[in-house]
């Protein structure tokens, strides 16, 4: 992530904005949600299990005049084990990197001790301006909302004294409401620069990381909440079948899924292997959709005994 000069006027990049934004909170506060929402195509993996994000994924918002890199992270947290504290450090540059930050609150939590915990990490960084979000807007009514407002604005003012956050912005990434508005106050922040990728290009993620969180998503859909912790998705490969013709290709994606114990093992198969098909089979379109061709989905459930405690294979695992 590379950091351009600030001090450089409007006039010399005909008044283009562009920039890099993080989007931070605790885990299931509708960061990816958001990204996918303000980028307008889905760039990284949403569910309702917290903590599913595993890799920064980059998100890219074309404007005529402006252009906004979202960075999605793992939720910040108070880290039990390798893998957590991985994924801590991992925000921490992060947050040193870029031109602004959001803070994701959801509108229909109480401010607990996770959003206290995140606010102080953020007043820590010191530069980077702070623009709160209030997200999932449509899950409370119009007096809930307003009473939320209230007490993030506080939340600002405790950790960042009178001047508080640069904005609060309350949004519903389901629904649409404020999402442009949240990527209008975001480029208000980028310093003036040239377009730092192609127009129309949405992500610099590579396909197989891609790929891999589409199936991790698949995967986590329905199951018990202890798996997204210890279900991890490698591609091994994507080649083309050979001897296809050419307005007819298929690629051959080859994936192990790894889970930490052999009952893990079990509930991803399901009875029959019935469960580990619907994984593919919902997997199967987002995959052909982002690579734009009919793929053979090959996936093998392996297991890798505590593998989030085990430096060697968090390493090979790509953490």
């Amino acid at each position: 992530m590379s950091k351009k000069n600030k001090a450089a006027g409007d006039e010399d990049f005909g008044g283009f904005r562009a920039g890099f934004s993080v989007l931070v909170g605790r885990p299931n506060a509708g960061k990816s949600t958001l990204t996918n929402a303000l980028v307008g195509k889905k760039v990284a993996i949403t569910s309702a299990k917290p903590q599913t994000t595993r890799h920064t994924i980059r998100g890219i918002v074309h404007r005529k005049d402006a252009q906004l890199i979202l960075v999605d992270t793992p939720g910040l947290h108070r880290p039990r084990t390798l893998l957590g504290k991985r994924l801590n450090d991992l925000v921490a540059d992060t947050l040193a990197e870029v031109d602004a930050i959001g803070f994701c609150l959801p509108a229909n939590e109480k401010i607990g001790p996770g959003d206290k915990y995140i606010a102080a990490q953020l007043a820590a960084v010191g530069r980077q301006p702070v623009i709160a979000i209030v997200t999932k807007a449509d899950l409370v009514d119009r007096q809930a909302l307003t009473e939320q407002l209230l007490a993030v604005a506080a939340l600002g003012r405790e950790v960042l004294g009178e001047e508080g956050w640069k904005d609060i912005v309350p949004v519903s990434a389901s629904d649409g409401f404020q999402v442009e508005t949240v990527a209008d106050v975001l480029i208000s922040h980028m310093p003036p620069s040239p377009p730092l990728y192609p127009d129309g290009e949405l992500t610099d993620e590579p396909e197989a990381v891609m790929v891999a969180e589409l199936i991790r998503e698949a995967a986590l859909e329905g199951v018990r909440d202890e798996l997204p912790h210890s279900l991890a998705v490698v591609v091994e490969e994507i080649v083309p079948r050979e001897d296809r013709p050419e307005d007819n290709p298929l690629l051959d994606v080859r994936v192990n899924l790894y889970v930490e114990r052999p009952s893990q093992k079990a509930i991803i198969i399901g009875k029959g292997g019935s469960r580990l098909r619907e994984v593919g089979t919902n997997a199967r379109k987002g995959i052909e959709a982002l690579l734009g061709t009919r793929v053979y989905l090959d996936l093998h459930v392996k297991v890798a005994k505590d593998w989030q405690r085990d430096p060697k294979q968090l390493v090979k695992l790509g953490f």
